[in-house]
């Protein structure tokens, strides 16, 4: 699963986020784009996911969606394929378990 499918999956909740992203290891020159504007306010939901095309490869990121100030999501990758979602809104949580039946809740 990449995080432009994480993305768009969250449907309406996350369109309206601004996100900032960090790497413990940046692999690909999209996420210079992403850490560089990540860095000052953060970038809106669309500008990220024209940043996440397919086969671009993340290594360890964290991605945090804000509502103003409010934390409202974090999208953490693990080794380019796993993901761990925490969302403040439970129905988000439900409905990515509704569609990734093999997500297990930690």
């Amino acid at each position: 699963m990449t995080l432009a499918e994480l993305l768009v999956r969250l449907g309406s909740f996350g369109l309206d986020l601004t996100w900032r992203v960090e790497f413990d290891e940046i692999v690909d020159p999209r996420c210079v784009e992403m850490a560089r504007r990540s860095a000052n306010a953060g970038m809106d939901t669309l500008t990220l996911l024209s940043l996440t095309t397919p086969f671009l490869q993340l290594i360890d990121a964290e991605a945090r969606g804000f509502a103003g100030e409010e934390l409202m999501v974090v999208l953490t990758e693990f080794d380019s394929s796993s993901w761990d979602v925490r969302a403040v809104d439970e129905r988000v949580l439900r409905d990515l378990r509704h569609h990734y039946p093999g997500a297990a809740d930690l």
